[in-house]
């Protein structure tokens, strides 16, 4: 992974500093950067959605109403090459506060900034942690490359350098 500069920055331990992230057995524990995008819409629909139904917040700790989420994104760049993908997954030390991230795919030949949806599943305020692990991403190779990447179908949140809302085109 490092050799290939499928992640930068890439840790190729695990850090066991507060939420633990880095290389694992069989994957990668990427980290939440300090950026949020905190869902304060009335109505939550992917062709309605924009950004005047978020508060942009940056910190060290993110606060998620009950019921609720918000938006991040990962602080490791990510450059997934033609023969693999990516499944990214949440951790489970939030699992068990019933703070969960969606499970999305990391498709052949994307690259850039994770947008990570965190949902607070609880009926109190939950946080999250910035520059701590967030979520794993393990990676499966094929014997062939895909016949259509990402990169090919000119992909929409390819090279996201920020975090990314719905797009509908």
């Amino acid at each position: 992974m490092a050799e290939k500069g499928m992640i930068e920055p890439f840790y190729p331990e695990k850090i066991k500093k507060g939420i633990s992230f880095g290389l694992s057995s069989y994957g990668y524990d990427f980290t939440l950067s300090n950026q949020f995008l905190i869902f304060k819409g009335k109505y939550s629909s992917p062709k309605k959605i924009n950004e005047r139904d978020f508060e942009r917040f940056e910190g060290k700790v993110c606060k998620i109403s009950p019921n609720s989420f918000i938006l991040g994104r990962s602080v490791e760049y990510f450059r997934i090459p033609r023969d693999v993908i990516g499944i990214c997954f949440g951790k489970s030390t939030y699992a068990r506060c019933g703070i969960v991230i969606n499970v999305t795919p990391l498709e052949p030949e994307w690259e850039g900034y994770i947008t990570i949806q965190i949902t607070n599943l609880t009926s109190v305020q939950a946080e999250v942690y910035a520059h701590e692990g967030i979520g794993q991403v393990i990676f499966l190779g094929t014997e062939e490359v895909c016949e259509r990447s990402y990169k090919d179908l000119s992909g929409k949140y390819n090279k996201a350098e920020d975090i990314e809302i719905p797009k509908i085109i």
